[in-house]
């Protein structure tokens, strides 16, 4: 009910950024499922979990130092995210994920690991980790666009989500963790390329 709850506030700010869904029918209603969006905004994931508030819950892994902030970490453990020390190889917040993908649930990751700032990164290994270690799982890619501009007022933006399968495939038995990762990533990146966040535009190089 919380989660439920928290997700329709969520939705206020893709009221405001005139948020577009498309393709949320290709995430299944039940069974494992892993959702695998670009990022390049903080409002990407609360966006995502609204885009996705009338197909079903997701499990985030969320950098764990939001946990920190007063107040914040009961509610995102009260909706069950998953905290993960990022470039620290925390192999118990995988195995934590792993868990809830073994038993149906869905959980969703940014293989990039972090925020883009506009550069194109290269992928982490552990959404690799988390398919090969779960081989019934179904993975839906997730190319958000638009949410780097949510916080330049007062203009509006257009957030585009949406959701589609891999076209190079679902992942495969004797796939490398790291080479899953970096086709993922490379299928989102050629649909949205990375953005930088921020109050005002990234000056383009060579303006003015």
């Amino acid at each position: 009910m919380l989660y439920w709850l928290i997700a329709r506030l969520f939705l206020l700010g893709g009221l405001w950024g005139r948020m577009k869904v498309e393709g949320a029918e290709e995430v299944p209603r039940h069974g494992s499922l892993l959702v695998v969006p670009n990022h390049d905004s903080q409002w990407d994931p609360p966006l995502v979990a609204a885009a996705l508030r009338r197909r079903r819950p997701l499990r985030f892994l969320a950098r764990a130092n939001l946990w920190k902030i007063p107040g914040l970490g009961p509610i995102l453990s009260a909706i069950g995210q998953i905290p993960i020390e990022r470039g620290r190889g925390d192999r118990g917040a995988l195995d934590q994920a792993i868990e809830l993908l073994r038993a149906g649930e869905a959980v969703c990751v940014f293989p990039e690991g972090k925020l883009s700032n506009g550069e194109r990164l290269r992928a982490r290994s552990g959404v690799g980790w988390l398919a090969q270690s779960c081989p019934n799982v179904r993975v839906v890619l997730c190319a958000v666009s638009g949410t780097t501009d949510l916080v330049r007022f007062p203009r509006r933006p257009r957030v585009r989500i949406a959701f589609f399968t891999p076209a190079s495939g679902q992942p495969r038995p004797d796939e490398e963790p790291s080479e899953l990762a970096t086709r993922l990533l490379a299928e989102l990146r050629e649909r949205v390329p990375p953005t930088a966040a921020g109050r005002r535009p990234p000056v383009l190089a060579g303006a003015g």
